[in-house]
């Protein structure tokens, strides 16, 4: 990515105020200090901020350059396109899976936009995703199947080729329609699991209107927890992906936050949880309460993950936080990472270690004493 000077940082972290900026001199004076409007441009569309972008400056009286007003127009205008569409085949499919009996939870992209922004057309767009109970996996399949979709997952005896992977992804050819298909959702890959599927948000769902329909929705907890897993799992390195927190709390400022702490402690969400928060308020100065910020902030491990993509979030998106410890364990509460360090999976050696100590055949048992090393120093984890 290239280099993000002042001017255009300065822009990008205004639009993500909440509330939004509502000094229009102000943003008219960081608009005219930009001086590399084709950077901007590459890094709002890396963080998935460009219609956002163009939602505030668009229509001010400020100097933009012709290309890049044409560019960011061009790019608003192909969203709310992209938009639209994704919102008609998110009712069209969630009117085929009522059909069948089957309960499906669409969730992020555009049922997360039409909760917690001013618009649809705001958010970037993006894929479709559901989260399905497990047992209605094979009829929610084959009526995608007969919508034009084609499965993607590599599959082994029907279920896909990896252990830990939890979703079926579709395509299909005529649009480029995406829809991905979950059962479950996981912070990482240990061998224990929590229950982060349907049973766990659909006995607490609500509803949201997508195009004057009224859809299942996320509670605002749930939502929360979903998009600070999401967001750390991926290491944040998308700008967005903090927006979407602080947006959500803009929007319910009666959220239980107790309710919230538990569920995250029980769930094993607690220090991602405190991540996004941290995130939130400091980037976008989401409104949270004092009591809840001094207890996030007292975790030193999530403190310290948000001091680090707080500074490269930016210039080194999705950049691994340097430290001995991998940040698969570092964003597991206490008690999972107990878990992991006692699971055999944790002495079992895996083809990273086969990468790195090269050992004949006859040695093999060998790298069951070169794997914690390796777990050790391998800042990328497993």
């Amino acid at each position: 990515m290239m280099p993000v000077d002042q001017s255009a940082r300065a822009l990008l972290m205004a639009i993500v105020q909440t509330p939004a900026i509502s000094d229009q001199q102000g943003l008219v004076e960081l608009v005219q200090a930009v001086e590399d409007w084709g950077a901007l441009i590459d890094v709002a569309h890396q963080h998935r901020l460009l219609p956002l972008l163009f939602s505030q400056i668009g229509e001010i009286d400020a100097p933009l350059p012709p290309e890049a007003r044409q560019k960011l127009r061009s790019e608003f205008d192909r969203n709310v396109f992209h938009n639209l569409a994704n919102a008609t085949e998110l009712v069209g499919l969630l009117r085929a899976f009522d059909l069948q009996d089957i309960p499906a939870m669409p969730f992020k992209g555009i049922v997360l936009a039409a909760s917690v922004y001013p618009s649809i057309t705001i958010r970037a767009a993006g894929d479709l995703d559901f989260l399905v109970f497990y047992k209605d996996l094979p009829r929610a399949t084959s009526m995608l199947r007969a919508k034009g979709y084609e499965l993607k997952t590599e599959l082994r005896d029907g279920l896909p080729a990896n252990p830990n992977y939890y979703e079926y992804h579709f395509e299909r050819g005529s649009d480029g329609m995406v829809v991905e298909l979950r059962w479950k959702l996981e912070l990482i890959q240990p061998r224990f699991r929590h229950d982060l599927g349907m049973e766990w948000v659909w006995p607490r769902r609500q509803k949201v209107s997508v195009g004057g329909v009224d859809v299942p929705n996320l509670d605002p907890v749930s939502t929360l927890l979903i998009l600070c897993m999401h967001g750390t799992k991926h290491l944040w390195s998308r700008m967005i992906w903090v927006y979407d927190v602080a947006r959500l709390l803009v929007t319910n400022p009666e959220l239980d936050w107790e309710a919230a702490a538990r569920d995250a402690k029980q769930r094993g969400l607690w220090r991602a949880l405190a991540l996004g928060i941290l995130l939130a308020k400091r980037i976008c100065g989401a409104p949270v309460p004092v009591r809840m910020i001094e207890r996030f902030a007292s975790d030193k491990a999530a403190r310290e993950l948000a001091d680090y993509f707080q500074k490269n979030m930016l210039e080194h998106p999705g950049q691994m936080p340097p430290s001995r410890v991998p940040y698969s364990l570092r964003v597991l509460d206490s008690i999972d990472r107990i878990r992991w360090a006692l699971t055999l999976d944790f002495l079992r050696p895996n083809e990273r270690d086969l990468a790195a100590v090269r050992l004949p055949g006859a040695l093999r048992p060998v790298y069951f004493l070169v794997r914690p090393f390796r777990v050790l120093f391998d800042r990328s984890a497993r």
